[in-house]
């Protein structure tokens, strides 16, 4: 019986009890749905099974004592199959335990389901917008980026495999001063000067460069004859904007999709493949810009003032209204944010039910005016539109912070860590910590092969399941005739919980927008799988000369403990082959490989 068959069946006791009016004044109404009641493992073994406090939550409402309305939850419970017995404890938890074969039976629906088991269907029916990563196309994805890589790729699986609808999208900043300032960049490698001030440095900036020129040289464009000062037309005859030239523009052109190429090429060797790569120039080339503007003037929150227009921000709780377009007709930064959000809630292909915006710990200040906008438009913050925000990354190698990159100057890059521990390693360690909290990324702990590396020690834990089928193979072992209600030692019953808890496991992290819960949860996997592994046999052994040396009575306890009968060996050759399944599936949720050997 697993977590969730326990929490309905108390679900459904305590409406029996309403019905019976053994609850006091508790009603119907008062009882929470089945996947809201807690069913947890007590820390102590010897306490049972499982545990849950529903009594104690209920207890107020029913108008009892939580340790009276737990007695009568303890009296219906032992009258279900798989339950062995119930005890109340303390103020009013109950704890259960379950009949050996009731526990596991969690191993026949690991392995009936296979790659399906815990996956479930309660987010359905909705489409959710992942938008992660997004740097700007003015260099390598750097640390902070490739921490939202992993996350927001194992996030998007957690909902996927919790049913629903996701798109994984990348947004492009191509239009903007950052753009301008990197074609400044690109101009001043090519004429040898000084890096602008405001500029972008790094080994990279003179790899584009190169690139742009041999490119220009092929399609027959001299770039010295190109106009360098600033105003004028591109070849096309249209105007250039302030600030920008001819020989500026043709960098432009030929190295932000140099840069595109780049990041998207980074993405894939890095197990993230996007949906949607969005463009923020056709924001404003399509005129939905524009058109978001009107719609927002339309509802009452635009007005005019000081020669601007303004966004009337404060209207939805924000703490200060916003410019959207400047006095000199310019366009402001949010105005995009606007017309990107209204794009995602009404395309024509999978519009968002939720927009979930993925930002860095710098757009902190940001989320006001995004949830302003959100309200305006008459939907619902945190419904519409939700916002994480990821915390810092700090790389460490020897003791020290690592700060320098061979190629993109004064930081740290996806291809610098994945050159340092691999794909494998760096995926594992920054998705494993909670986006709210900033991490250190100890590089001389990823590439080691040791128990006190997270990612290795998930790894081996599956390689080691591996190894005991090819064993087992080799031995003639087989689950034939496996009897399960003989998994019944203390090893047994803690690696059978921990396989029961992957569903509930799931859920949340589906909920909370928490994939760290994956990595936690396979680490506390792997550890009992490992202690699983020292205690009990599936393969015979033969004793050592030492151990035959024993005394009697010790002697025969090992023999059994290394010879177990073909119905217990086969047992847990099963319970073994649900291990390495559960494995698999949580590292496939983290897009980490499952070695089969290390």
């Amino acid at each position: 019986m697993s977590p969730e068959a326990l929490s309905v069946l108390i679900y459904e006791i305590a409406q029996e009890l309403v019905s019976s009016e053994m609850a006091g004044s508790l009603t119907r109404d008062l009882i929470p749905p089945a996947e809201k009641i807690a069913v947890m493992r007590p820390k102590d073994r010897a306490h049972g099974d499982w545990a849950t406090n529903i009594a104690m939550q209920l207890a107020k409402k029913a108008g009892m004592k939580p340790r009276d309305l737990a007695e009568l939850f303890a009296k219906e419970l032992p009258k279900s199959d798989g339950v062995k017995s119930v005890e109340v404890a303390g103020p009013g938890f109950i704890n259960i335990t379950l009949d050996s074969a009731s526990s596991a039976a969690v191993v026949d629906a690991v392995l009936a389901a296979g790659e399906s088991f815990g996956l479930n269907d309660h987010l359905a029916g909705k489409t959710l917008n992942l938008e992660f990563v997004s740097a700007n196309p003015t260099g390598p994805i750097h640390i902070g980026g490739t921490r939202w890589a992993a996350v927001g790729d194992s996030m998007a699986r957690v909902l996927e495999a919790n049913g629903a609808n996701v798109v994984r999208e990348y947004y492009f900043n191509d239009h903007g001063e950052q753009i301008n300032r990197f074609a400044k960049s690109l101009v001043a490698a090519w004429a040898g000067e000084e890096t602008p001030a405001d500029g972008y440095k790094g080994a990279y900036i003179e790899e584009i460069t190169e690139r742009v020129v041999k490119e220009a040289a092929a399609d027959g464009v001299d770039l010295n004859a190109l106009e360098r000062v600033d105003g004028g037309v591109d070849k096309d005859g249209n105007p250039l904007g302030e600030g920008d030239s001819e020989l500026r523009e043709e960098f432009r052109k030929r190295a932000v999709p140099m840069m595109f190429d780049e990041i998207q090429k980074s993405m894939k060797e890095f197990r993230v493949n996007f949906d949607v790569w969005f463009h923020e120039n056709s924001l404003y080339q399509d005129g939905e810009v524009t058109r978001a503007i009107e719609e927002l003037r339309q509802r009452g929150d635009i007005f005019e003032k000081d020669g601007a227009t303004w966004f009337a921000s404060t209207k939805h709780g924000d703490d200060k209204d916003r410019v959207i377009i400047k006095s000199n007709g310019e366009y402001a930064y949010f105005a995009a944010d606007i017309a990107y959000y209204w794009n995602k809630r009404h395309r024509t292909v999978n519009p968002a039910d939720t927009a979930i915006y993925m930002l860095g710990a710098d757009h902190h200040g940001y989320i006001g005016r995004m949830m302003a906008m959100c309200a305006a438009f008459g939907d619902k913050p945190g419904e519409n539109m939700q916002i994480l925000i990821g915390q810092l990354v700090n790389v460490m190698k020897d003791g020290k912070p690592v700060r320098m990159s061979k190629r993109a100057g004064n930081v740290v890059t996806l291809e610098d860590l994945v050159e340092a521990v691999g794909v494998d390693a760096a995926r594992y360690s920054l998705a494993r910590t909670d986006y709210n909290q900033s991490v250190d990324i100890d590089l001389n702990l990823l590439a080691s092969h040791t128990n006190e590396n997270p990612v290795y020690y998930v790894q081996y834990a599956h390689a080691r399941s591996c190894n005991v089928d090819r064993n087992a193979a080799a031995a003639g072992v087989t689950t034939e005739g496996a009897d399960l209600a003989l998994l019944d030692t203390e090893a047994d019953g803690d690696l059978l919980a921990a396989l029961a808890q992957y569903p509930s496991m799931l859920s949340q992290a589906g909920d909370g927008r928490e994939p760290h819960r994956v990595a936690h949860y396979l680490e506390d996997l792997a550890g009992r799988y490992h202690k699983w592994y020292a205690a009990e046999r599936v393969v015979p052994m033969a004793l050592t000369d030492a151990e035959q040396a024993l005394p009697e009575a010790d002697r025969k306890a090992l023999e059994i403990a290394k010879n177990p009968e073909p119905a217990r060996a086969a047992a847990r050759l099963k319970l073994n082959d649900a291990a390495k399944q559960v494995i698999a599936n949580g590292l496939a949720l983290l897009a980490v490989t499952a070695p089969e050997k290390m």
